[in-house]
C-alpha cells in the first residue's frame, strides 16, 4: 500500500499543475487574439451596406466558389449565417473589400442577411488566398505534405501570406516586427527602397562598433561612420536593384527639398502612390496593428469576467467544485469544437447551444447514478 502511496505521489509530482487562474490567463489570451482577428466586426449584420470597409476579417467559401469559378470573399456575419456547414478558408483581413455573399458569383445561394446586392463588385480585389493558397509555392496552409515547422506572414502591400523560408530574407527569430513587404511588391514598388534603412535603422550603438541592432525587424544591417558623426547605411548600395535606384534617388531628392516646394514634392509623391495604388501606405490607420488595437479596445470596453468575481466569493470547497467543473467543461467542448475545425466548418449559435444541452443532461445523470455511503 505504501509503495503503491510512493508510486501515485511521484506520478503527481511528474504531472503539471494547472490552476484555474493560468486556464483563465490562457483562455483570456485566446480571447484577445480572437478580438484582434475580428477587429470588431459584426458577427450578426453583413457588412455590404457599409460599402468597401476599409479593413475586416474576410473568409472564402470553398464549397459554394471552388478553385475554378471565379473568387469571392465574405464577411463575418454571413460566414456564420449563409456558410455555416460549408467548407471556409479565413483570409485574416484584407482591406477595401465589400462582401461578395449571394451575389452573382455564388450561382443558387442568396444571402440571408442582406439578399439586394449588386450582382459584382469591382473594386474587390482577390488573389490565390481565396481559393486557399498561399506564398509564392502556391500551398495551402496548413500543409499536409509540408513537414518543416514554419510561420507565415503577410505582406503588407499585397496582403499575400509567405513562409518565413520563401521571404528571401530570414526574418527575425523573435517575431518582433509589425509590418513586412515581399520581394514581389519592392520590386513593383522599388521607391520603399528609400525607406527600408529607416525602417531598419534608429541609431548607431557605438558599442557595438558599426553593427546597428534591429528594433523594426529587418534584419541587422552594416553601417558607416563617417568623422564627422553622421551615418549612411550601405543597404542602397548593395541591396536596391538596378530599376529601383532612380526612384530611390527621386524619393530622396523630394525629402531633401526646399520647404518653398513642399507643397509640390507632397503632391508628387501621392501621385506616385497612387499610380502604384499604394496610398494606404500613408494612413497610420490602416496597419494591421491598428486594426488589431480596434478590436482589443472593443473587446476591453465591454468585457467583463463574472467567473473570477464568483470564485473569489467562494470557500475552498466550493472552489474545488467549480475548478473540477471548469475542466470538465473545457475538455468536452475542446473535443466538440474540435469536429468542427477538422470539418472546416462554422461553429453556429444552435451547435453551441446543444452543447451545452447535452452537457447538462450527462451532468444530471451523473449526478442521479453517484451512490452514498455512511461510515
Amino acid at each position: 500500500m505504501a509503495g503503491a502511496e510512493g508510486s501515485a505521489g511521484r506520478q503527481s509530482e511528474l504531472e503539471p499543475v494547472v490552476s484555474l487562474v493560468d486556464v483563465l490567463e490562457e483562455d483570456e489570451e485566446l480571447e484577445n487574439e480572437a478580438c484582434a482577428v475580428l477587429g470588431g466586426s459584426d458577427s450578426e449584420k453583413c457588412s455590404y451596406s457599409q460599402g468597401s470597409v476599409k479593413r475586416q476579417a474576410l473568409y472564402a467559401c470553398s464549397t459554394c466558389t471552388p478553385e475554378g469559378e471565379e473568387p469571392a470573399g465574405i464577411c463575418l456575419a454571413c460566414s456564420y449565417e449563409c456558410h455555416g456547414s460549408h467548407k471556409l478558408f479565413e483570409l485574416y483581413t484584407k482591406r477595401n473589400f465589400r462582401c461578395d455573399c449571394g451575389n452573382s458569383k455564388f450561382k443558387t445561394l442568396e444571402c440571408k442577411l442582406l439578399p439586394d446586392k449588386a450582382k459584382v463588385n469591382s473594386g474587390n480585389k482577390y488573389n490565390d488566398n481565396f481559393f486557399g493558397l498561399y506564398c509564392i509555392c502556391k500551398r495551402p496552409y496548413p500543409d499536409p505534405e509540408d513537414e518543416i515547422p514554419d510561420e507565415m506572414i503577410q505582406c503588407v502591400v499585397c496582403e499575400d501570406w509567405f513562409h518565413g523560408r520563401h521571404l528571401g530574407a530570414i526574418p527575425p527569430e523573435s517575431g518582433d516586427f509589425q509590418e513586412m513587404v515581399c520581394q514581389a511588391c519592392m520590386k513593383r514598388c522599388s521607391f520603399l527602397w528609400a525607406y527600408a534603412a529607416q525602417l531598419a535603422v534608429t541609431k548607431i550603438s557605438t558599442e557595438d562598433d558599426g553593427l546597428v541592432r534591429n528594433i523594426d525587424g529587418i534584419g541587422d544591417q552594416e553601417v558607416i561612420k563617417p568623422e564627422n558623426g553622421e551615418h549612411q547605411d550601405s543597404t542602397l548600395k548593395e541591396d536596391v536593384p538596378e530599376q529601383g535606384k532612380d526612384d530611390v534617388q527621386e524619393v530622396k531628392a523630394e525629402q531633401n527639398s526646399e520647404p518653398c516646394a513642399s507643397s509640390s514634392s507632397e503632391s508628387d509623391l501621392q501621385k506616385m502612390y497612387g499610380d502604384l495604388d499604394v496610398l494606404f501606405l500613408t494612413d497610420e490607420y490602416d496597419t494591421v496593428l491598428a486594426y488589431e488595437n480596434k478590436g482589443k479596445i472593443a473587446q476591453a470596453t465591454d468585457r467583463s469576467d463574472p467567473l473570477m468575481d464568483t470564485l473569489s466569493s467562494m470557500n475552498r470547497v466550493q472552489q474545488v467544485e467549480l475548478i473540477c467543473e471548469y475542466n470538465d467543461l473545457k475538455t468536452e467542448l475542446k473535443d466538440y469544437l474540435k469536429r468542427f475545425a477538422d470539418e472546416g466548418t462554422v461553429v453556429k449559435r444552435e451547435d453551441i447551444q446543444q452543447f451545452f444541452e447535452e452537457f447538462q443532461s450527462k451532468k444530471r445523470r451523473r449526478v442521479d447514478g453517484m451512490q452514498y455511503y455512511c461510515s
